[in-house]
Order: C-alpha cells, then sequence, then structure tokens
C-alpha cells in the first residue's frame, strides 16, 4: 500500500492517512456527538459510554470520508483543485483506502456493539447515508443536505447511546436539525470552489446551478434557519444567561463566517470548528 518501513517513513505513511480522511474535520462533529449525550445524561455522560461514543464518531467519520474519497477518486482526479489528493494523485492504492474504510466501519461497528441494542438496530440509517451522500451530487444540487444529513444524525445517535431510547421531538431533534442545516449551509460555501468544474462536468451542485452570489444567498437562508432551531432550543428547553450568550455567539460566528466567505479556508475549517465548540458549551451551561 505505501512503501515506506523506517519511522519516519511510517511517521509520513500516518499523515498521509490522516490527511485522506481529512481528520481535522472531526472537530466538526464530536462537540456535536457530545452535546447530544449531554442532552441524554442531563449533565455530563458516565465515562465508559461517553468512550464509545467517541470511538464510533470517530469509526463513522473515517468511513465516511473514505467511501467519500473513493467514489468521487475519478472525478477528483479531473479536478485541478482536487487532484492532487492521495488517491489520484497514486500517493495511496485504493486497497490501502478500501483498508481505512473498513478500519472505520470495524470502529463503528464495535464501538456500536458496546452500546446499548437500540444503536444497532437504527446503524443501517447512517451507513446508508455514508454510501448515497457522495453519489448524490451526480443526480440533484440537493447534495449539500445530504453531507449534513451524514453529521446530523451523530447528536441522536449519541442520545440514543446514552438513554436507549428515542423520546418524541424534543431538544435532540433541535440540535440535529440544527447540525443539519449548519453543516449543508458551510458545505454550500465550500462548493464555490468548484462551481465552473461542476458546471463542465454536469456534476450538481446549489452552486453549479445558480451562480457563486445566489448560492452564498441560499447558505445564508439555511444559517439563519438553523440559527433559529438552535434559539428554539436554546430558550425551549435550556436556562442560564450564559446560554444566551453562547447563542450570541453561534449566531456571530455564522456571521462573521459569511462575511468571510471568499476566503474558504477561515470560513469553512476555522470558524466552523470553533462553532461546533460553542454549540457544545451552550448545550453544556443550559442544561
Amino acid at each position: 500500500m505505501f512503501q515506506n518501513s523506517s519511522f519516519p517513513g511510517i511517521l509520513r505513511t500516518m499523515r498521509k492517512l490522516l490527511d485522506f480522511v481529512k481528520f481535522e474535520h472531526t472537530l466538526f462533529s464530536l462537540p456535536l456527538l457530545l452535546a447530544g449525550a449531554v442532552l441524554g445524561a442531563g449533565g455530563w455522560p458516565p465515562v465508559m459510554p461517553l468512550v464509545w461514543i467517541l470511538v464510533a464518531g470517530t469509526g463513522a467519520r473515517t468511513l465516511a470520508m473514505a467511501l467519500n474519497r473513493i467514489l468521487d477518486r475519478d472525478i477528483d482526479a479531473r479536478n485541478p483543485r482536487t487532484a492532487s489528493r492521495e488517491l489520484p494523485s497514486g500517493r495511496m492504492t485504493l486497497g490501502a483506502a478500501i483498508a481505512v474504510a473498513l478500519i472505520g466501519l470495524a470502529m463503528f461497528v464495535g464501538a456500536v456493539l458496546a452500546l446499548p441494542p437500540l444503536c444497532l438496530k437504527l446503524l443501517p440509517i447512517p451507513l446508508a447515508i455514508f454510501v448515497l451522500y457522495p453519489l448524490m451530487k451526480r443526480f440533484t444540487p440537493l447534495a449539500h443536505f445530504g453531507v449534513g444529513a451524514g453529521l446530523g444524525f451523530g447528536p441522536i445517535g449519541a442520545y440514543v447511546a446514552v438513554t436507549n431510547s428515542v423520546l418524541p421531538f424534543g431538544p435532540v431533534h433541535l440540535l440535529a436539525i440544527f447540525t443539519w442545516l449548519w453543516v449543508a449551509g458551510f458545505d454550500i460555501i465550500y462548493a464555490t470552489l468548484d462551481l465552473e468544474f461542476d458546471r463542465r462536468e454536469g456534476l450538481r451542485s446549489i452552486p453549479a446551478a445558480v451562480g457563486r452570489t445566489a448560492a452564498l444567498r441560499v447558505a445564508a437562508v439555511v444559517h439563519v434557519v438553523a440559527f433559529g432551531v438552535l434559539a428554539w432550543l436554546t430558550i425551549g428547553w435550556l436556562s442560564g444567561p450564559l446560554a444566551l450568550v453562547a447563542l450570541a455567539a453561534v449566531g456571530t460566528l455564522l456571521a462573521v463566517e459569511h462575511w468571510q466567505a471568499h476566503r474558504v479556508d477561515l470560513a469553512f475549517f476555522r470558524i466552523n470548528a470553533v462553532l461546533g465548540f460553542v454549540v457544545l458549551a451552550l448545550v453544556m451551561v443550559g442544561i
């Protein structure tokens, strides 16, 4: 799979593996998983369920990204922006990529087996999303909402892991809807990088369908709705002035994200990494 056997070579291989699955993007998902667990426990959850939730979340994120890279490898090879990625550049073999996906799957399933039985019954839902969402841009510009669904189910999964139940509509569902819309909105911003390529290739995205300016407006509307949902959660189920301060911070970060939308690295990666932890703080101080 890789040709490195020395210790520096092993480190380079690990770096390639982490880059392949964009491990740093786990910062988007793990705080929302923890927030779902906190809602389920009514405070900080017990240690062992929390450990398995984190293992499941890391495995799911690894599997989802590996599948995305595998399914999109030919498209990535034709896109100048992504041609240097591990698979299209030849720095990683397809066999190695499949092995990474299987490791992620083993982590995900293994952790789910250690959690309450309802988690196993719900397992096919995220697995189906992980396979479907990379394919959606081939037939619908709403593919961004498929990406959002992949992370949006995380808080519900963590809640189920703590409670072994899915209650009627309540705070964790609002958190899941916020996560879904938040991720979909920033994926629309990210997709502006590939607007011309997507049009040439016949790929579907909101920027390719309506243009960059209109797409950023759509992303802004999606994020306004997401903020409204989070405000509903905060006012309806949480309490305390610190929760309102955290809510205001989320709104500020979303506004800055759109103000800096032309700087995609800042808007997509750095701001969103911070925003996820602010949402976790909001839930913790409000619970």
